[in-house]
């Protein structure tokens, strides 16, 4: 018998002073059986930073031919494709022939090695890579419940997070 997923349910209030974007989100987030919370708290962030109306969370790491989360025009067509992790330039290659605007956001203890020996492969894309510090996701990550409240306050590359009881701010490193 397959592992199932666990739901995870964030009411999010956005504030991004960069973009001039103020909203409320109520998100709700299955975690893969095989996903870190870490991972999970990389793909809210994610979300939060391009939220708007149709941005949606695909199946992720169950399914190989979609990201992690994209926006879809009514067309059908891919306006955003974003990946959380350390994808291939090859991945990131095929998104960008799929997807108008293409994002990926490293995360993990291995991302500056995963940037080191891959970042060749991503000159040649138009594809954005901005890097989430692993120390702070991985201590936002330690105040996720079942059920949270995110309070999120963006300005250029800082954000600064409430997590239910916990607070952390976040530099994001523009690699490309």
């Amino acid at each position: 018998m397959a592992l199932k997923p666990t739901i995870y349910k964030f009411k999010v209030a956005i504030s991004d002073f960069s973009q001039n974007y103020f909203d409320e989100l109520d998100l709700t987030l299955a975690q893969h059986p095989s996903e870190t919370l870490e991972r999970m708290m990389a793909r809210v962030l994610a979300y939060c930073l391009n939220a708007q109306e149709q941005l949606v969370f695909c199946k992720g790491l169950s399914t190989n031919d979609e990201p992690d989360i994209w926006l879809k025009n009514l067309q059908g067509d891919i306006e955003l494709w974003i990946e959380v992790g350390e994808p291939s330039p090859e991945r990131i290659k095929k998104a960008c022939r799929r997807a108008k605007r293409v994002k990926v956001y490293p995360f993990n203890s291995k991302a500056s090695t995963w940037w080191s020996q891959e970042s060749a492969g991503f000159r040649s894309l138009s594809a954005t890579v901005e890097c989430f510090p692993w120390e702070e996701i991985k201590q936002s990550a330690e105040f996720i419940e079942r059920t949270n409240t995110l309070m999120l306050s963006i300005n250029e590359n800082t954000l600064d997070l409430c997590l239910n009881e916990g607070l952390v701010t976040i530099e994001i490193e523009p690699l490309l």
